[in-house]
């Protein structure tokens, strides 16, 4: 495997002009990669690795004025609506295409707010990228968390001070263009004590014949009275494995809000955690997976309550059709410290027709007797009396499928602000 060997780590570090720690720190986590097996649980995963393109430079500095960005790269971005997005309702945005991050605006960087790819974050806050990196998902916890230690490139670094609070979202998009590309962003975000962010996530590629591989790892840091709201609208084209490892710890009265849309990628598996270390903190999960043909969509949330009085809650939504799998993979642990706390789980499965499945596989632990779970799930085909109500109406069956469809993820889409529940319309129709 010549591109997964250490002249090529050596290479890539060097070509980043990261520093000594950091190529030390991918070399370890190049030793890790080769030493672990892919997950025990799940879809198969046939990767060829020596087949994937690991880092593809634009030979382009970042830049904050869309002129100054390669005309065909703007032009993908401008089709997709993120430059339509960022000039109608964002803060700020991130734009990375293949393995760097090639645009990055804010609107107002007065109030002591940092946002800015991670690679530039090590290069201007070292202290501060390198207390959080690799501190809260430890680059050898499994195959793909060290693949993306060794090979990290792009991503977000978002710090938001004290009592900051912004009224409107910040966003990164990410794109693949290339064939055989892997794609290991890096993102890191700290909310801290009493502060507010919402933060949107994008991500596309074009289709090809053969495996691309996204394996990006996501950081958050919720601090006292702190909220924090990820929103990803995944639509990865179907050679794509998307393997993701995402994770928030939360103190005292802090809140996390994950808001999940898996509707593209040939695999994914994607579990995004909250660790409820402080009192009276919560965790929020509420989550589709849309499978068609060709497609196997394994994820779900992990919730784990350190704290008292903590709250979670978690709800799950999947559409199944022509042939496609989905699986809600869920751990909601109380441990013996969370006095007096509370989880509840909801999985709600929609088959459309004989040739789809739906699988359910939750792990739910209390571990002390003043706290309790709840667990509800529930699978169910197309409602054929409310097929022919509608279809009785004058609808064709086609589009009286797509109004229940619509209907089943209406949680989902009351999440998403609306410019992007317009889209994810767009993209369940587009299947």
């Amino acid at each position: 495997m010549e591109k997964l060997d250490k002249k090529y780590v050596i290479e890539m570090s060097k070509k980043k002009n990261e520093g000594e720690r950091m190529l030390k720190f991918r070399l370890k986590a190049l030793e890790a990669f080769n030493s672990l097996d892919n997950p025990s649980f799940g879809p198969k995963l046939d990767i060829s690795f020596d087949k994937i393109t690991y880092y593809k430079d634009n030979k382009t500095k970042m830049a904050d004025n869309w002129d100054s960005v390669n005309p065909d790269i703007r032009d993908t971005f401008c089709d997709l609506g993120v430059i339509k997005a960022e000039q109608d309702y964002l803060y700020g945005v991130t734009n990375q295409f293949e393995s760097e991050v090639v645009y990055h605006s804010i609107k107002d960087n007065k109030s002591g707010i940092i946002f800015t790819s991670t690679d530039e974050a090590l290069k201007k806050y070292p202290d501060l990228f390198w207390k959080y990196f690799n501190n809260l998902v430890k680059y050898d916890e499994n195959k793909y968390t060290a693949l993306n230690g060794a090979f990290w490139s792009g991503g977000s670094f978002i710090y938001i001070p004290r009592y900051t609070k912004l009224d409107r979202p910040l966003q990164s998009y990410f794109r693949i263009d290339s064939e055989n590309l892997g794609q290991f962003e890096r993102t890191i975000i700290i909310v801290d004590d009493y502060a507010e962010l919402e933060y949107i996530e994008g991500c596309t590629a074009r289709s090809y014949s053969s495996t691309s591989l996204h394996a990006g790892v996501v950081e958050i840091y919720v601090g006292k009275g702190a909220k924090c709201k990820y929103s990803t609208i995944q639509n990865w084209s179907k050679d794509v494995y998307n393997l993701v490892t995402k994770r928030a710890i939360v103190l005292d009265d802090g809140v996390m809000e994950w808001i999940d849309g898996n509707i593209g990628s040939k695999v994914t598996m994607k579990y995004p955690s909250c660790i409820l270390k402080g009192d009276n903190s919560r965790g929020n999960s509420i989550s589709i997976a849309y499978a068609s043909e060709g497609q196997v969509l394994d994820a779900g949330a992990k919730m784990i309550h350190i704290g008292k009085n903590t709250k979670s809650n978690i709800v799950s939504k999947s559409i199944s059709l022509n042939g496609g799998v989905s699986v809600y993979r869920g751990t909601t642990k109380i441990t013996k410290s969370a006095l007096n706390s509370r989880a509840t789980i909801k999985c709600d499965t929609i088959i459309l027709d004989d040739k789809s499945r739906s699988d359910t596989i939750p792990n739910n632990i209390v571990s002390n007797n003043t706290s309790f779970i709840e667990h509800e799930a529930t699978i169910s085909k197309v409602n054929k009396e409310q097929l022919f109500y509608l279809m009785s109406k004058g609808l064709s069956e086609e589009v009286a499928k797509e109004l229940l469809v619509m209907g089943f993820i209406s949680d989902f889409k009351h999440e998403l602000p609306m410019e992007y529940a317009v889209e994810l319309n767009r993209l369940l129709k587009s299947y």
